[in-house]
């Protein structure tokens, strides 16, 4: 029986703590490989570059070519200084020109010597929880997994705006019950054309899952003011999320409230089935 095939992204960049994290968790699980833009990509969702070609470059062998091949990644270290490897040895490291979903594509086809038998993508940082799941590109790469029936499986750290994964780590016994369910879904697989989208809250003590719906919500004032030296004007990015059914408890935004970590199997299969009979009624 072959060792197991992990393929890991994200969009946060591979130099993320959030990646890092995940990857040491679920290094005893099999075979890593690790294939993530060369830096972020967030709100990305499921893009993929048709325009420009893409490309990737190898970060690291196997540990039989370097006593430390990754320790050159840690940053804020001086020239020449010896640190430990945000990574674990032994696996395969590369960075991507591309959107996550370029990530998978590419390393499907180009970069592992066989189908994955998983494909995760975190730790996100931020979560992406309701319907923020449609601008992900942590989840982005999930539903490219998923389409093409490999197990696949998109965690995220649910953070407030500001805070960052280096002050909020996820706990160690977290991480230990997240690569406890990839062994699951390992050993059992997940259903056709379905995918989980996990967030995790920011806690210090593993709580448990919860298994929930996507919740209903909406962003708003999206964008403010940017300077533009030329004058014109120009805005960035940001925004307001509402949660619409706050008293609603079957829900992601119920469960990382109540300190839970909160899984939503999504599917790939977007059609409405329940309004079927009413569109018929419009013809």
């Amino acid at each position: 029986m072959n060792t197991p095939l992990i393929l890991i992204t994200n969009d946060d960049g591979y130099q993320a703590a959030g990646i890092q994290a995940l990857t040491r968790a679920v290094a005893p699980l099999g075979e890593i490989y690790v294939v993530a833009p060369d830096g972020a990509r967030s709100g990305a969702a499921a893009a993929i570059t048709s325009t420009t070609p893409v490309s990737y470059s190898p970060l690291t062998s196997d540990k039989t070519q370097s006593p430390n091949p990754l320790s050159s990644l840690t940053a804020g270290t001086q020239e020449g200084a010896t640190v430990p490897s945000p990574y674990v040895e032994g696996l395969h490291l590369y960075s991507c020109t591309g959107t996550p979903v370029d990530c998978v594509k590419l390393a499907l086809e180009q970069i592992v010597p066989r189908k994955p038998d998983l494909i995760l993508s975190g730790i996100n940082h931020g979560d992406n929880a309701s319907v923020s799941i449609h601008y992900s590109g942590t989840m982005g790469a999930v539903l490219e997994g998923c389409m093409k029936d490999i197990p696949s499986i998109g965690i995220s750290l649910y953070l407030q705006r500001g805070q960052r994964y280096e002050d909020h780590p996820v706990s160690e016994d977290t991480l230990a019950a997240a690569a406890a369910l990839c062994r699951r879904v390992l050993e059992q697989g997940l259903p056709q054309d379905v995918c989980l989208n996990i967030n995790l809250p920011i806690a210090h003590k593993f709580r448990g899952w919860q298994v929930c719906r996507q919740a209903r919500g909406r962003w708003s004032a999206e964008w403010t003011d940017a300077h533009n030296p030329r004058g014109q004007r120009c805005f960035w990015l940001t925004g307001e999320f509402t949660d619409l059914e706050p008293e609603a408890t079957d829900t992601d935004f119920a469960a990382l409230r109540a300190g839970y970590c909160s899984i939503v199997p999504v599917t790939v299969d977007t059609t409405a089935y329940h309004a079927t009979q009413h569109i018929n009624t419009l013809l």
